[in-house]
């Protein structure tokens, strides 16, 4: 009998051990600043990408540029006869044959050089997340799941440059039995943004949540349900942001130029004029912008609703800007829509409303940033 207690004494013994040395273990130590500061200006170069994608959609430059090569093709043409050679490549492709069969090399410099622009943006955007996150893992400033939280980011950047190519293979096939204008497949232009929209949300997110510290808020009803309204809002802002995709992929813009009523009606004749039915939310251009009218509505009366559920609520007011702010960026956003619309879709002014997706969702993504629960 007294074998065991002596043994059960010393398995106690030992994890009160144990227990003491986990006790005397410093926290682990919190990610630098710098990581965070990294990580906003990461999102900011993709959303300079972003941009400069919607304006080189606005101007069909998109498939000016018919081969993809990593490094090869960051040099461009410098002499009258290179850009012969490339003007040439181009002219063996539907675009030109269809849409630009009269277009001068002047012309088609200006177009080339654009998505050179995006093209180059895109792997400055490359280097300025996977250089800096190489650096940060030598010097030891990631912890474990920041480190998961790198790898993943830079994965979807490569992700996002073999996307970008595979969209634009698909508006340089031939299609023979099509007289439509050449123009990349929407699908794969919602997916070529959805996947910047993901990485500009994670790195935004991620890098608020480093700097901003959290605020002592208490943890009632009323605080769980707004910040269950705000995550939904941000959500509703994120799909309607994606649903342009499809108004740009398919030039539903310029489908009714008339607001709020599409044309004489408010549910125009051709809504489902598409078989089968389902093919009409992601092909037929008036049911894509009926769509988006309809998502951008929700969009600003939910963001309404929060701002007003808000003020029920006892909040710091640096919570209470980012309330009111989204509120205000969203009032904007569906004014440059309707103004884009009715004015027969401007580059300049449809360029700004594409931009004003984003700063609608870096806002939203802000305040759930000030709406975060404490650590436990």
């Amino acid at each position: 009998l007294l074998g065991p207690v002596r043994g059960g004494g010393g398995a106690r013994a030992r994890l009160l051990g144990l227990q003491q040395q986990q006790q005397q273990q410093p926290p682990p130590a919190p990610v630098p600043a710098a990581v965070g500061r990294w990580l906003l200006a990461c999102s900011g170069a993709v959303a300079g990408a972003v941009v400069l994608g919607g304006v080189t959609r606005l101007t069909e430059s998109g498939l000016s540029m018919v081969d993809w090569h990593l490094v090869k093709e960051m040099k461009p043409p410098r002499t009258q006869q290179e850009w012969e050679v490339e003007f040439r490549k181009y002219q063996q492709f539907p675009e030109f044959k269809i849409l630009n069969h009269d277009m001068t090399l002047t012309e088609f410099k200006f177009i080339w050089y654009m998505e050179y622009s995006h093209r180059m943006w895109g792997r400055v955007v490359g280097l300025a997340y996977i250089l800096p996150a190489a650096y940060f893992w030598r010097k030891g400033w990631l912890s474990r799941p920041m480190k998961g939280c790198v790898l993943a980011l830079c994965g979807l950047v490569c992700f996002q440059g073999l996307l970008g190519w595979y969209m634009v293979k698909s508006g340089l096939e031939e299609k023979p039995d099509s007289y439509d204008i050449p123009r990349v497949s929407q699908y794969r232009l919602a997916a070529h943004l959805g996947s910047a929209l993901v990485l500009y949300s994670a790195s935004l997110w991620t890098g608020l949540s480093l700097l901003l510290p959290r605020h002592q808020l208490p943890e009632t009803r009323q605080l769980v349900r707004l910040r269950h309204f705000a995550h939904g809002t941000t959500a509703l802002v994120f799909l309607t942001a994606l649903s342009g995709a499809f108004v740009a992929g398919l030039d539903a813009g310029l489908v009714y130029n008339s607001f709020p009523k599409m044309g004489e009606r408010w549910i125009p004749d051709d809504l489902l004029a598409f078989s089968p039915t389902l093919r009409n939310i992601f092909e037929n251009p008036t049911t894509v912008q009926f769509d988006h009218r309809i998502l951008g509505t929700a969009t600003l009366t939910a963001i309404t609703a929060l701002y007003l559920f808000s003020r029920k609520i006892p909040l710091p007011r640096r919570t209470r800007t980012a309330v009111g702010s989204l509120l205000a960026v969203a009032c904007v956003q569906v004014g440059l829509g309707i103004s884009t619309l009715l004015l027969y879709v401007p580059t300049p002014l449809a360029a700004t409303h594409q931009s004003g997706s984003l700063a609608l969702l870096s806002v939203a993504l802000w305040l759930m940033a000030e709406l975060r629960r404490l650590p436990k």
